[in-house]
């Protein structure tokens, strides 16, 4: 890569690594995993720098880079099992609205990984439908379909939440 280049992935990247972290951790609702998530997803867009430098929105291209390096890693991390964790001790209440970012990222953790994408891009990024299909590289119709079963499934894996509190 040219040095011009370079000091340009350079300085976009120191940018929007923080962006790009916390969209992970969205994805994959877990900060270590988000990192080596955020990493991959570095990595892939150095290689094609040059052609996302000239693209007309790097953002969305990296986007779809974090997207993809999210979904081919979910197809391994998936079959991992999950060991038994310990009750924890007795502490007093979380703050206000703690509960209901755990209980939602409980309920995003068990929606399968497009549709969680789906979710994630739509609702935490503000991405419109048509910009959610172009970074997950599927038609509109397809965001429509897959956001209307994850509000769904979140419907039935959140049912406190429905009419209620949130």
């Amino acid at each position: 890569m040219r040095a011009d280049d370079e000091r340009a992935f350079t300085e976009y990247a120191q940018g929007r690594v923080l962006e790009l972290r916390r969209t992970a951790y969205r994805l994959c609702g877990d900060w270590d995993q988000a990192h080596d998530l955020t990493q991959t997803a570095l990595i892939r867009l150095y290689r094609h720098w040059p052609k996302v430098a000239r693209a007309d929105s790097p953002d969305a291209y990296t986007r779809r880079i974090l997207v993809n390096a999210f979904l081919d890693q979910r197809q391994t991390w998936w079959s991992r099992k999950v060991s038994s964790v310990p009750e924890p001790p007795d502490v007093p209440a979380p703050a206000d609205g703690l509960v209901d970012r755990l209980d939602l990222m409980a309920a995003l953790a068990r929606l399968a990984p497009g549709q969680r994408a789906v979710i994630v891009l739509r609702y935490w990024e503000g991405l419109d439908v048509a910009e959610t299909a172009r970074a997950l590289g599927c038609s509109p119709g397809t965001v429509k379909s897959q956001t209307s079963y994850a509000i769904a499934a979140l419907r039935r894996l959140l049912p406190n939440y429905i009419g209620g509190r949130a």
